[in-house]
């Protein structure tokens, strides 16, 4: 038994309603696959971001148990210094929000990339129909 992507009836159909792809056709593939790619770059940073966002929460959890009096190493590139509390939890708290800036950044290009993703399917797929896959 051979397996086959399409129905007999289908392949007929389009060997009858083959369109040619012209180059602006080729151009607009071409884009969505471009932002396909972007969009599955930026997914995959903003999942790294929530990872680090969740390990700076956990930290600052922690660090509310420690001591008041207690210093803190603090690793600042490849370096730890011991860090009074207080600054300490004031420079998680500022990179914590700059990771929340960061991750509203890329939620916007996300949805941006998204809403072109979408017009170039409508198009592709009013031209092309089922000839065309651009499910992601």
């Amino acid at each position: 038994m051979q397996r086959r992507m399409l129905s007999k009836e289908d392949e007929a159909a389009i060997g009858k309603d083959e369109l040619e792809v012209r180059r602006e056709d080729q151009d607009k593939i071409n884009k969505f696959s471009r932002l396909h790619q972007r969009e599955m770059t930026l997914e995959d940073e903003l999942k790294v971001k929530a990872k680090d966002k969740e390990d700076l929460e956990e930290l600052s959890n922690e660090l509310d148990l420690a001591d008041e009096d207690d210093t803190v190493p603090y690793k600042i590139g490849d370096t730890f210094i011991a860090l009074p509390l207080s600054e300490v939890q004031e420079m998680l708290a500022s990179t914590t929000e700059n990771i929340e800036k960061s991750v509203s950044t890329i939620e916007g290009k996300l949805s941006t990339i998204r809403e072109e993703m979408e017009e170039l399917k409508v198009e592709l797929y009013a031209r092309f129909g089922k000839s065309i896959n651009l499910e992601t």
